[in-house]
């Protein structure tokens, strides 16, 4: 009968030998770990036959290898010589000739720091890839599915549990990561300026993000801010990750070598895995999920990121963007014609674009995102609506938003639509940054209406009667001056 070394690995990755078991013992292992109702989770080792993992909830990970077996060398040559990283640096501090967050604050350490090399292409785009473990989320299992990589060899970057939003890390950013097979001799752990690579906690037949709020999610917006300080642009260049099982994806070569952005596993030339399976895209962005996750359309019509729009751009994509608005029923706002020049012609027909998606506060802005961008380059969506009858703002609605969003967390709504034109009217004003113009009454537009009642509605209001909550007679001042109707 077979026997089996067993050990149990701890987080910390130091090892507790506990002598050696039977086949029949292990047979018993496997049992327990399928029942439904049990904690644990069997994995093989992929390239040592007979050698099995336990991943445990309480993070530990037990351990069985062949006595019989060559002992499974937990790292496999790269093929560079491996750094040890004897001296690792502080939480969120870059080495020398970085430029981009290099550990992320209060990710939790695993393994010694150090799980690849120099990048083979630092000319070469910024990126992210995908991936999901297929084993279960919450708990510790961060800690014990992180010590199986390391056992494995095959250590991403990170490590995010959607569950309860704990992310780990394994090396530095700038640096490669092992969770890919290469594309012939090409390796594609080591393409690009950065090649940031996540495993979530997950199945890929169950998107992970179901269900999941990236607003709520703290640790995720860190590694999103993490990913964007390398420059890697909030799309996803070969598209939507398709679904598992059943999906398809081209792995194109000339996509993974030369656009930046978010790709999946499935994605990755010269690999066959289908992870993470069909997440939502947008909510992955940092997006609500409320639009539809945008399918990135051919390469000249991939979103040329957020920072070509808005106040100082002037550049081919406002012109473009303006060209395609006008197409889509926008040519009220502009009197000139698209220019390359932003203005706030270009501003108000993306809202009105937006807004005819349904989408209000941060989602209808003014500013085009992947998703509105996705949807004017493919001809999909709703058209602006031709100009109606003057919109009504009610007093009523103003006051209980102000007294229901102040209190409430950041970026609350209550009534979005007619808070929405009572902001770009203050912004209009002067009295209001359009950054805090986003369908949310907080105590940014209750300070800038206050402003409004002193020095704009005639001078009339002082002490309590500037109080920033809207009456009906300093509304219909304001409604006056910019298009609206305000009624009790």
């Amino acid at each position: 009968m077979s026997a089996f070394h067993a050990a149990i690995v701890h987080p910390d990755q130091s090892v507790t030998y506990c002598g050696e078991v039977t086949q029949d013992h292990l047979d018993q292992v496997r049992a327990i770990a399928a029942a439904d109702t049990s904690p644990r989770f069997t994995v093989e080792h992929p390239s040592h036959p007979g050698a099995l993992f336990v991943l445990r909830e309480d993070g530990d990970l037990d351990w069985y290898e062949p006595v019989d077996a060559a002992p499974a060398p937990a790292y496999m040559p790269d093929p560079e010589p491996r750094a040890v990283a004897d001296d690792l640096p502080p939480a969120g501090e870059l080495p020398r000739g970085a430029t981009g967050t290099a550990w992320i604050s209060g990710a939790i350490r695993l393994g010694d720091g150090a799980i690849g090399g120099a990048m083979d292409t630092p000319g070469n785009p910024p990126r992210v890839t995908h991936h999901s473990t297929e084993s279960p989320a919450g708990g510790k299992y961060l800690e014990s599915i992180g010590s199986y990589l390391i056992r494995v060899a095959s250590e991403p970057h990170l490590i995010y549990c959607p569950v309860t939003d704990r992310v780990g890390q394994f090396g530095p950013l700038n640096q490669s990561a092992r969770a890919l097979r290469n594309d012939g001799s090409r390796r594609t752990n080591r393409e690009g300026r950065v090649n940031i690579q996540i495993e979530v906690l997950a199945y890929a037949k169950n998107p992970w993000t179901t269900g999941w709020d990236p607003a709520k999610k703290p640790g995720w917006q860190k590694i999103l801010a993490a990913a964007r300080s390398w420059g890697v642009p909030d799309v996803w260049p070969a598209g939507a990750p398709p679904k598992y099982p059943g999906g398809y994806s081209a792995r194109s070569r000339s996509t993974w070598q030369n656009k930046g952005g978010h790709f999946a596993h499935a994605h990755v030339p010269g690999n066959d895995h289908g992870d993470p399976g069909a997440v939502d895209t947008r909510k992955i962005l940092g997006g609500t999920g409320s639009t539809p996750a945008p399918s990135t359309p051919a390469d000249k019509d991939a979103f040329p990121g957020a920072g070509a729009f808005g106040p100082g751009a002037n550049n081919a994509h406002v012109t473009r963007l303006g060209t395609m608005l006008i197409a889509r029923g926008g040519k009220r706002f502009y009197s000139v014609g698209a220019g390359p020049r932003w203005s706030d012609a270009d501003r108000d027909a993306t809202k009105a674009f937006q807004t005819a998606q349904g989408w209000s506060g941060a989602d209808a802005d003014g500013i085009p995102g992947p998703t509105t961008w996705e949807l004017l380059v493919t001809g999909r969506g709703k058209d602006i609506p031709a100009a109606s009858a003057k919109r009504k703002v009610s007093v009523a609605h103003l006051v209980a938003a102000a007294k229901a969003d102040i209190p409430a967390p950041d970026g609350h709504t209550t009534y979005p639509g007619e808070v929405g034109l009572v902001e770009d009217a203050l912004v209009a004003e002067g009295l209001l940054a359009r950054r805090y113009a986003d369908g949310s009454f907080g105590t940014k537009t209750r300070t800038a209406y206050a402003a409004w009642q002193r020095s704009k509605a005639g001078g009339s209001y002082t002490g309590s009667a500037a109080d920033g909550y809207p009456g009906l007679d300093s509304l219909r001042r304001l409604a006056a001056r910019h298009g609206f109707t305000a009624t009790a």
